[in-house]
């Protein structure tokens, strides 16, 4: 059975900082890609931050290069996203994302953590 688990959302004020977690399990998590997306209400999720197999191989959403930074433990199997000099447009539900593209192909979704920034 698959388990995709975010954590480490909350409120912060703008400036401020926060470490987004994601737990998989029930897949080979060293072979995934994962990445983040979030969503606001009305509007489509987006790309924020993705990583392949290999640490090095990131990908950043324009609105966010320089200031969120991924990762991965693949003994841990968990993804990470920093998120630093947090902006109100910012605030959003991020959801964790694991995808493999050869086969066996999959794509799975954690339930969303919620992310607020406000004074």
């Amino acid at each position: 059975q698959v388990h995709v688990v975010e954590s480490g959302g909350g409120s912060v004020q703008p400036g401020g900082s926060l470490k987004l977690s994601c737990v998989a399990s029930g897949f080979t998590f060293n072979r995934a890609a994962m990445a983040w997306y979030r969503q606001t209400p009305g509007k489509e999720r987006e790309l924020v931050a993705a990583i392949g197999s290999s640490p090095d191989d990131t990908d950043y959403g324009e609105s966010v290069k320089g200031r969120f930074t991924i990762s991965r433990d693949d003994d841990k199997n968990t993804v990470y996203l920093q998120m630093n000099s947090l902006k109100s447009e910012d605030t959003a539900v991020y959801y964790c994302h694991a995808r493999r593209y050869s086969p066996p192909i999959y794509a799975y979704w954690g339930q969303g953590t919620q992310v607020t920034v406000s004074p």
